[in-house]
């Protein structure tokens, strides 16, 4: 999660490579069914790696096993994969 001392500075939604970050009404916030936390990605979650005011905490309300977060790494590219396959293919 973004709490609200995140200064919108936009270098974490870029970062993300679920596209689980988006501007929300005063800040930035993480869609929780897109976030893997990086799994699957990089060993840390860059988006907490990049914020200059160590505004990301982990969300108490959406605490993830590895293991769950692989599944839903897993999952959300197979999406990618499946959709960019059909764009291609002009369907």
């Amino acid at each position: 999660m973004i709490t609200d001392e995140c200064i919108n500075c936009d270098v974490c939604e870029p970062e993300c490579p679920n596209d689980a970050i988006y501007m929300g009404e005063a800040f930035y916030e993480i869609d929780p069914h897109k976030c893997t936390e990086c799994v699957g990605h990089f060993d840390e979650p860059q988006c907490v790696q990049i914020c200059p005011v160590a505004c990301i905490p982990l969300n108490p309300e959406h605490v993830e096993s590895r293991e769950t977060l692989m599944q839903k790494y897993q999952r959300l590219t197979a999406i990618k994969v499946t959709t960019a396959a059909a764009a291609s293919s002009g369907v």
